[in-house]
């Protein structure tokens, strides 16, 4: 497939995944603000951050790193030595259920059953989810591999719609049921996403579609563990390089995944303050998780297939290289504007954001420094995730071992700061340490990027370096609504709040239109790649 038509297909692909995001999203903030009026904060802080870490975890560990290795290079392979190493995420992730389930169970502290009842129900809900979700893990794979951009919205879609009818009636007809609402929606969410892969490909597969197509998967009974004569039960190549993406997922989930095993493990905050925590994250990661992570899903996979793994620039082709650079460049410049302006307007509105969601219960304390920290560690997150996007892409087995050694470093740094920054900023300190740990990230991945390419004539880091107008607006924008914030929010009513909010349009209008004269070649970039395609899709 040729590199224009991998990014086309890539920017659809990664339009799609946001929107289904948006979707997700969206639909999780609903859902928080509507059981936070029937069920308690414990309960919620039990839920969103014990049983999904839970749950997070065993996935992650499971299958983060065949992912990463088998979508690694061309869609032209053996896919039968392929699907048999993707199915050893299963018996992986039994192991890790079982592991994590014992430790959730015995040594973990118990919440009060008056408050959280069936906590003991839910570990194993929430366990067993993680495995029947690996059970689908070929078929996603392929999917992702061969850019089934539709099948993979319309699954999660119909999942988290599943989901959320369920969680909402069991909690308006049986608020007494506790966790059993939650483990119940759980095990719905993954089964209904499995049984839609199934669906599709028991219908795809032998089909005329795939005959055109040449799938090279011809029978349902291909996408079953094989032994092919003579031949070795697995790619090797694609093993060893599992294993290594293993050693460093292990270490990237406690990276990212850090505060939430913070407060499992040391107990730094109680459920209610965990459940807080949590609804305030949500919040603050809305933009960012429907935007940056569709986009450095996607975009690996076209990294992947454009460049080959463990060459230098001057061994890559140079037509692939100009355009894998640009693209780099054009991506680092959206998501830096992104979340500049995530930055600098979340600072001025996160007290009025939190008081039209939750009231008082968020809004007053230290909710407001919480969320106007994490609207910093937006952008953060939006840099490293393009940066680490590339880099994971392109290093060969050696260079991610190497790289294993640096994060196994910087884990056991942030998990200290976090313990500490915590006593003394409360779940504040949570995100400071975030924040630094990103910082250290992103510092890797850019001196990586450079050494890439200091034998050729590109330079995509100057996608850091916003335009000179567009930076001044940005500084006049944050001290105009930084005042606005003092004089019209939060407690002088709705008149006062409503100017608050007008203020802040008119800078958010002056930005964008100082970025859409400023950013000619992003502003194509974005309506070429992702708006048109978009728009085409849908006519």
């Amino acid at each position: 497939m040729a590199a224009q038509d991998v990014l086309g297909q890539t920017a659809r692909l990664a339009s799609s995944s946001a929107l289904l995001q948006v979707l997700f999203r969206v639909v999780t903030f609903a859902l928080n603000a509507f059981t936070l009026r029937y069920l308690s904060r414990e309960l919620i802080g039990v839920v969103n951050v014990r049983l999904t870490l839970l749950y997070s975890t065993v996935v992650f560990l499971a299958r983060e790193a065949f992912r990463r290795a088998c979508l690694s290079g061309s869609a032209k392979r053996n896919w039968t030595k392929t699907i048999n190493l993707l199915w050893l995420t299963v018996p992986l992730g039994v192991f890790w259920s079982l592991i994590l389930g014992l430790v959730w169970l015995h040594l973990l502290e118990v919440p009060d059953p008056s408050v959280v009842p069936h906590y003991q129900a839910g570990v194993v809900a929430f366990g067993l989810s993680a495995i029947i979700e690996l059970l689908g893990e070929p078929l996603w794979v392929l999917a992702q591999a061969h850019l089934f951009v539709r099948l993979k919205v319309i699954a999660e879609s119909l999942s988290i719609v599943s989901k959320c009818i369920l969680t909402v009636t069991l909690v308006i007809l049986y608020p007494h049921w506790g966790l059993y609402i939650f483990s119940l929606a759980q095990l719905l969410y993954v089964s209904v996403l499995v049984m839609c892969y199934v669906i599709y490909f028991v219908m795809f597969l032998g089909s005329p579609e795939a005959t055109k197509k040449s799938f090279p998967v011809a029978r349902v009974k291909a996408l079953l563990p094989s032994f092919v004569e003579d031949e070795t039960f697995v790619n090797w190549r694609e093993a060893r390089l599992t294993w290594s993406f293993f050693k460093q997922s292990f270490l990237k989930q406690i990276l990212t995944e850090g505060e939430r095993y913070v407060m499992t493990f040391l107990n730094v905050l109680n459920f209610g303050d965990q459940g807080v925590y949590d609804i305030v994250n949500n919040l603050g990661s809305l933009v960012a998780r429907f935007i940056f992570l569709p986009v450095e899903e996607s975009f690996y996979v076209f990294f992947a297939k454009v460049l080959e793994r463990g060459k230098t620039v001057k061994d890559q082709k140079q037509d692939d290289v100009a355009m894998a650079a640009n693209v780099l460049e054009l991506l680092l410049k959206l998501v830096l504007l992104i979340g500049l302006t995530i930055t600098i307007f979340g600072y001025a509105y996160s007290q009025l954001a939190l008081d039209i969601y939750g009231g008082s219960m968020l809004s007053s304390g230290t909710g407001p420094d919480l969320l106007r920290c994490y609207s910093l560690y937006v952008l953060f997150l939006a840099v490293n995730g393009i940066t680490e996007c590339f880099t994971s892409a392109l290093m060969c087995k050696e260079e991610v071992d190497r790289y294993n050694f640096v994060m196994l470093a910087l884990s056991f740094i942030f998990l200290c700061i976090s313990y500490f920054l915590t006593h003394w900023y409360g779940s504040v300190g949570f995100i400071l340490a975030n924040c630094f740990n990103m910082g250290i990230r992103i510092a890797h991945s850019t001196h990586y990027i450079h050494h890439f390419f200091r034998e050729s004539s590109h330079r995509p880091l100057r996608g850091l370096l916003p335009s000179p107008a567009l930076l001044l607006v940005y500084i006049i924008s944050a001290v105009v609504t930084a005042f606005s914030e003092v004089l019209f929010c939060c407690d002088k009513g709705w008149m006062a709040r409503l100017i608050h909010v007008s203020t802040g349009a008119l800078c958010l209008a002056a930005t964008l239109v100082t970025m859409f004269f400023s950013e000619t070649k992003l502003v194509h970039f974005v309506r070429s790649q992702f708006v048109s395609r978009y728009l085409k899709k849908g006519t």
